[in-house]
């Protein structure tokens, strides 16, 4: 029997994973890796660092190089030759290189081109000092840019994460950055209300934002570049476009593939294509999402690299399956990390799911440890079930290992009742007794079981001031006259019991505190002698961040609001 021959196209994240793991299945198989362009398997998230000085060697920016990935496991690795052409029904990729054209057959294709940046149709993108970042000659290109010319001001059109990512790298390499952004919040992921401590964060760095905003042109000017914006203009040095990606399928459509409506071409669950004996991973294919088990597109570099290995076992004859996307990610802000898992509301909306809400603020260890700063949970569940849809986490220590441990017990099925028996790691310097997860999953059953019910920040515009219902604010005095929601009297916890005289058990009694824990211990107390009570989830902290105009400190120790003693 003969080796079977595979040909991948693209040389990135899917295509080098996959080659590397036939390799690892079949000793025997004809391996060809076709890149486009003259690197391999590099770190697309990485390219940001790189630009901003953080990661100073360039050679760090690529896991393999072809040389080396050609000596380790004896693959014909080449790069500079882009496929052209497919002929599914021959089986055969046209192949044109540096060379000229030459054609290859294949027993199994593969197809990882991933996906490239969008570019609207904004008149002025050609200008050479408008920039995309995707590629490392993107990044290459971006950092002489600076090394020679030196600029002072940015605009970046996107707040996802590139624009983000580079927001923060741009600044630490001196230069004064804006950021446009056509929706009223950065980081798509994230809802509304967890972008906002992260808008608060990024203008204490020196970002401006430019939320509810979008460029209509680029021109030059005496000044560098003059942007038309929909509100205003504005004048920068420098344009970085990051707008968001598409898939890069033209090659597949041409071959005849079954693609969607967004372009993406649509695989089965051991990633083949409409095609036989072609399969296509990463950013070019559509996914089905893990949570609403409907179709989506969600490009990012772990499910990419599973995506591969699924599609390399399937080739050698095993069953393995790619399961679904739920679209876990972190992300670096300076000091701040943001992460996300499976849904926010805007996707629950979408996906016709019933949801309720819950947000848990603390510190990320033991309070009377040194060096605590506070977290922000938002955690999205079934209200019928108290299963897990989603999670956002906002702060700056250990973040990324509460979101992992929400991402985790996600895709386990698991609901709010197991995230309270979860048996998580306990020391002060890392966390505390009660781990915020397990603190989510507490304030989760309360709501099931009653113990409890809530109201939310976009409906304190809407309560009643005319009498009717009480509105109530149990945090200190102190406190209460820094800043408070109209219409509220203000009785201190502690004071409570003393004080229900003051309060009439005919009238519903709307709580908030700072960050929503004082005021469910009032409804506690209150629904207990009679009155009907709703928290604010979280609290003042969360309506102030929302609403505020931008004097809201979201520095480590007083991140979401709340202090650290």
């Amino acid at each position: 029997m003969l080796p079977m021959k595979v040909v991948i196209i693209g040389g990135v994240a899917g295509g080098a994973g996959a080659a590397a793991r036939l390799r690892r299945l079949d000793e025997t198989a004809e391996i060809l890796l076709l890149e486009r362009g003259p690197y391999i398997s590099y770190a697309n998230c990485g390219l940001p660092y790189y630009i901003g000085g953080e990661i100073q060697q360039k050679s760090a920016l690529t896991v393999q190089t072809p040389e080396g990935m050609s000596r380790r496991f004896g693959i014909d690795v080449r790069v500079n030759h882009e496929a052209v052409a497919i002929d599914t029904a021959k089986k055969t990729v046209t192949i044109q290189g540096p060379d000229g054209t030459v054609e290859e057959s294949y027993d199994k294709l593969l197809l990882s081109p991933g996906a490239e940046p969008l570019r609207p149709p904004i008149p002025g993108l050609d200008d050479p000092r408008v920039f995309t970042l995707r590629t490392v000659p993107d990044t290459l290109k971006i950092k002489e840019y600076l090394d020679t010319h030196h600029p002072k001001t940015a605009a970046i059109v996107g707040g996802g994460y590139i624009g983000v990512e580079m927001a923060e790298n741009l600044t630490r390499a001196g230069v004064k950055v804006t950021v446009i952004q056509l929706t009223d919040h950065v980081i798509a992921p994230l809802d509304y209300d967890m972008a906002c401590d992260v808008h608060h964060y990024l203008k204490q760095q020196g970002v401006e934002l430019l939320l509810d905003n979008g460029v209509k042109g680029i021109s030059p000017s005496e000044d560098g570049l003059h942007l038309e914006l929909e509100k205003g203009n504005l004048s920068a040095d420098m344009v970085l476009l990051s707008v968001g990606v598409r898939p890069d399928t033209a090659l597949a459509k041409a071959a005849g593939l079954a693609l969607n409506d967004r372009g993406a071409i649509l695989v089965d669950e051991h990633m083949r294509t409409s095609a036989p004996d072609v399969y296509a991973v990463g950013d070019a294919v559509e996914i089905q999402n893990f949570v609403t088990k409907q179709p989506g597109y969600i490009p990012l570099a772990g499910p990419a690299a599973k995506q591969a290995r699924v599609a390399a076992d399937h080739m050698c004859g095993l069953p393995s399956a790619y399961k679904g996307t739920q679209g876990s990610a972190v992300l670096k802000i300076f000091d701040m990390t943001v992460a996300t898992t499976g849904l926010n509301e805007s996707d629950a909306q979408k996906a016709g799911l019933a949801y309720e809400k819950i947000y848990a603020f603390g510190p990320s260890h033991a309070a009377y440890y040194p060096g605590a700063t506070n977290q922000c949970v938002k955690v999205l569940f079934a209200p019928d079930t108290g299963r897990l849809l989603g999670a956002q986490i906002v702060g700056f220590q250990g973040v990324d290992k509460r979101c992992d441990v929400l991402a985790t017990a996600i895709r386990a099925g698991l609901t709010a009742a197991d995230l309270t028996e979860l048996e998580l790691c306990y020391a002060p310097p890392f966390s505390s007794s009660k781990d915020p997860v397990n603190i989510a999953g507490f304030m989760i059953e309360n709501i099931l079981t009653g113990k409890v019910k809530q109201y939310h920040w976009h409906d304190v515009a809407s309560l009643p001031r005319d009498g009717s219902v009480t509105l109530l604010d149990v945090r200190t005095p102190a406190e209460y006259e820094k800043g408070a929601i109209d219409g509220t009297v203000n009785i201190p916890l502690d004071s409570l019991r003393q004080r229900l005289s003051e309060l009439d058990v005919q009238k519903p009694v709307y709580v908030n505190c700072q960050s929503g824990l004082r005021s469910y211990l009032a409804c506690r107390i209150l629904m207990q002698h009679g009155f009907t009570c709703y928290n604010l989830a979280g609290g003042w902290r969360l309506y102030h961040s929302v609403t505020s105009d931008g004097a809201f400190d979201a520095s480590p120790r007083h991140a979401c609001g709340v202090k650290i003693q």
